[in-house]
């Protein structure tokens, strides 16, 4: 088994009296593609909070290379190789693709001297944000203004946006919500190469896909883990048939 690039170990939320996430531990490794499914209001998103700091938990603990990173802020996860996408994409509109992604690689500049310099004369933002670019494909829209590209490209944007931060884990929250068949395809294939080399966390309702590309699948209802293992195991699962009231998984 390969170490764990994140570990959550008994994450719980409450909002109130409602227990939006209770008890849930999960390990991300370098190498594999680890997909969250389960029902609308299961807790896949609130889990990705708690994962990326944008959420403190109630309960539990997360482990970031094997560091204490319980209670993290985003900006402190991103600088340790945490990097995500939202189900909304959050891109600055008015700005040009290559601006976006360069925006998201200065992020991860350290030091003050980076402050006294232009941002065209920082040479490793721009290097990283155009390889980031190339990787998804968008090299050629790279002087487009965010705001005219199609839904499938700026969803490749975010995911640009997030490989430029150099992270070691990518949190994705349905990055192929709204996506065409194609799209789809194209950015499923995308995912399991990403896989190669980062620890990747997918939530994603389109079920043809995940058992496509997921290595590993945990499910989730009710804010609590039902299932986990591989995809086969996952299909043949009389409890998450039940889960998903009858449909096919």
């Amino acid at each position: 088994m390969n170490p764990a690039a994140l570990e959550a170990v008994g994450l719980t939320r409450r909002f109130g009296g409602l227990t939006a996430v209770s008890d849930v531990s999960l390990r991300l490794s370098v190498g594999e593609l680890h997909a969250v499914i389960g029902p609308n209001g299961a807790g896949k998103s609130t889990l990705v909070n708690l994962l990326s700091g944008e959420l403190r938990p109630s309960a539990g603990s997360v482990r970031l290379g094997g560091a204490d990173a319980t209670g993290w802020p985003p900006w402190r996860l991103a600088q340790g190789g945490v990097g995500r996408s939202f189900q909304r994409t959050n891109v600055l509109r008015g700005m040009t693709v290559f601006e976006n992604a360069r925006l998201a690689a200065q992020s991860r500049a350290f030091g003050l001297s980076r402050w006294l310099r232009a941002a065209a004369a920082e040479a490793g933002p721009i290097a990283g944000a155009r390889a980031a670019l190339a990787r998804v494909g968008l090299s050629e829209a790279e002087g487009a203004v965010a705001g005219t590209l199609s839904h499938g490209q700026l969803r490749l944007l975010e995911i640009a946006m997030a490989l430029a931060t150099a992270p070691t884990v990518l949190l994705l929250d349905e990055p192929l919500a709204g996506m065409g068949p194609e799209e789809g395809e194209r950015l499923a294939a995308l995912l399991k190469a990403l896989s190669r080399d980062h620890a990747l966390l997918l939530i994603e309702h389109d079920m043809d896909v995940v058992f496509a590309v997921a290595d590993t699948l945990t499910v989730m209802v009710d804010g609590q883990v039902l299932e986990r293992g591989p995809p086969d195991r996952i299909r043949a699962s009389a409890a998450v048939r039940e889960a998903y009231l009858g449909h096919e998984v």
